[in-house]
């Protein structure tokens, strides 16, 4: 079988194949619960559910941060998947809190687990769907950098770890005769899946207020510097300083100071200027880089007194 590269998969088309295979797992894991009638089953399927929501609004938001720049967006619109994330992690704390109550019903008032094998095939069936986009989404959001992309996949992964726990229940359900294993097993998935919730809305909110990037990032930010750094004896004739960055979905950020000798003429301090541009962007891909020249012995104050009260 022949595998399409994650770079031709893009965000738009990945997630609306996950809307697909959300529907799909929603129709699979419904019927396996209503054969069953195992709670275990029904949180899995309630989690397919958010997977739908999610998939919808991030698919929402990845077209939004694809816009261009424009004059009330100078920056672009990249932090929109941010939100992506974030409200996907609303979500799986919302579906988590309903799979708990369900389960607090069962658990005062078992219910016996019918029909096993069709419940098992159709869970089984639904989490090869999941495993297969999940593995391809997480592939796909490195090269493109998309965290909404990544928080899909994730939430994928997750579920398809939820079914495996849930499916183990109903076997020793089945085995034992323990009804009370059961809503056990659901209340169980809802703790994960609401920790996975926190996770993402965390994420979300760190990225929100411009997060600085990455350390092997910023690692590479200073090598690409310090090929461009010059000294001569105890003199730097040029270097930098007041290097700051920050994450905004798929692109990044870095604004710092350029010094060199005063008596450089203006064409050629830009000259050097637009070279260090070139290798950081050329180093660190989706980068944009805001260089300010400065004499040698010139010092900018980089925050105002008033701003650090």
């Amino acid at each position: 079988m022949r595998f399409v590269p994650a770079r031709f998969l893009t965000p738009k088309r990945l997630l609306m194949a996950s809307i697909g295979v959300a529907v799909v797992t929603i129709a699979l894991k419904t019927l396996a619960w209503v054969v069953t009638d195992s709670v275990g089953l029904l949180s899995d399927a309630m989690e397919s559910l958010v997977n739908l929501a999610s998939a919808v609004v991030g698919l929402v938001m990845v077209t939004i941060a694809a816009r261009p720049a424009d004059e009330d967006h100078p920056y672009g619109h990249h932090k929109a998947e941010y939100f992506s994330s974030g409200f996907e992690g609303i979500l799986i704390i919302a579906a988590g809190l309903g799979i708990l109550w369900a389960a607090g019903s069962r658990l005062l008032n078992p219910q016996p687990i019918e029909q096993v094998g069709w419940g098992l095939a159709l869970s089984v069936a639904s989490s090869v769907l999941n495993g297969g986009l999940a593995w391809t989404m997480l592939q796909a959001s490195k090269t493109h950098r998309s965290i909404a992309l990544e928080a899909d996949a994730k939430h994928l992964f997750s579920d398809v770890w939820t079914s495996a726990g849930v499916l183990a229940g109903v076997v020793l359900v089945t085995l034992t005769g323990w009804l009370w294993l059961d809503p056990l097993v659901a209340m169980a998935v809802a703790l994960n899946i609401m920790k996975e919730g926190a996770r993402l809305a965390w994420r979300s909110s760190q990225g929100l207020m411009d997060e600085a990037v990455e350390p092997e990032v910023m690692a590479t930010i200073q090598q690409t510097l310090d090929g461009f750094a010059l000294s001569h004896g105890d003199t730097h004739i040029i270097r930098f300083d007041h290097v700051s960055t920050r994450r905004a979905g798929q692109r990044r950020f870095v604004d710092l100071h350029m010094h060199m000798p005063a008596a450089w003429t203006l064409g050629r301090a830009a000259a050097v200027r637009a070279s260090v541009e070139q290798a950081l962007m050329s180093a660190v891909p989706g980068l944009r880089a805001t260089i300010q020249l400065l004499p040698s012995d010139v010092e900018a104050h980089f925050f105002d007194e008033d701003d650090l009260k």
